[in-house]
């Protein structure tokens, strides 16, 4: 029962909220190695690594700048289909208090990335002007929502870089889900996410990358993107594509004298 006596579905009797009781950051290292890395190369240098399914489907920008990219570790959010003998969404405000919803904006961290579990919903708006404002405030990088967002213009105007499915008038426990545990591993847009997974995020989409993958990944990719500069200065230059991507034979060597040539300027 709620303390002032109305029967809320039988929420109050589940263990709530549900969360990890612990987990591992990843370190400044980490995040940094990632931060001059895509996500279209670090989706494809996972991909040959034989970790294949870590394109987060579905959200993209609700900030359309050429620029939008973030980079950090995942604190998660998972929603679960209502149903009306545990969650019915009635008194929702003062039921979200004391959910996941509000325990996983209090455990953010300066540089953590907010990532939401709403099974590609059109009608639950998981989160909005205030709870993002706040997520700002706690010094969070930016938000993944597998579903729909309210307040759009509020939550621009806050600057907070968001990808997510669309937008809806919908408040996060309208319709059909509830908030139902934070800090779990989670399936986001078909890609599993773990507390404490980085995130890697821009306009072609959110990537979810192992911890342990971060750096060998960084350096290699950084690798792969400066050859693939070195293709775009000799295409536009009016080179036939077939010498100059991918690099091989002596567009490769090519590149290794352009490379020693640029150290010692």
């Amino acid at each position: 029962m709620h303390p002032n006596g109305e029967n809320h579905g039988g929420y109050e009797s589940m263990r709530a909220p549900v969360h990890t009781a612990s987990y591992t950051r990843p370190t400044a290292r980490m995040v940094e190695a990632l931060r001059g890395v895509s996500a279209a190369t670090a989706c494809a240098k996972l991909h040959q690594m034989g970790i294949t399914r870590t394109f987060i489907d579905g959200p993209v920008p609700l900030h359309r700048e050429p620029d939008v990219k973030i980079t950090g570790g995942a604190v998660t959010l998972q929603f679960l289909p209502q149903r009306e003998d545990v969650f019915n969404g009635a008194e929702q405000e003062d039921i979200e208090r004391k959910t996941p919803l509000w325990g996983v904006l209090e455990s953010v961290r300066p540089g953590d990335v907010l990532v939401v579990s709403a099974h590609g919903s059109h009608f639950t708006g998981c989160l909005g002007d205030m709870l993002v404002r706040y997520f700002k405030l706690r010094g969070g990088a930016g938000i993944v929502v597998d579903g729909r967002v309210r307040d759009a213009a509020r939550i621009r105007e806050l600057g907070v870089p968001v990808w997510c499915t669309g937008v809806t008038p919908h408040y996060a426990s309208q319709t059909e889900l509830f908030p139902s545990a934070f800090n779990v591993a989670v399936g986001v847009g078909g890609s599993l996410v773990t507390p404490g997974d980085l995130i890697v995020a821009d306009e072609d989409g959110a990537v979810v990358v192992p911890q342990d993958k971060a750096v060998p990944l960084a350096e290699d990719s950084l690798l792969h993107q400066d050859r693939e500069e070195f293709a775009r200065l000799r295409l536009d230059q009016g080179a036939r594509l077939s010498d100059y991507y991918p690099l091989s034979g002596d567009s490769l060597t090519e590149y290794r004298a352009y490379v020693a040539s640029r150290a010692a300027d």
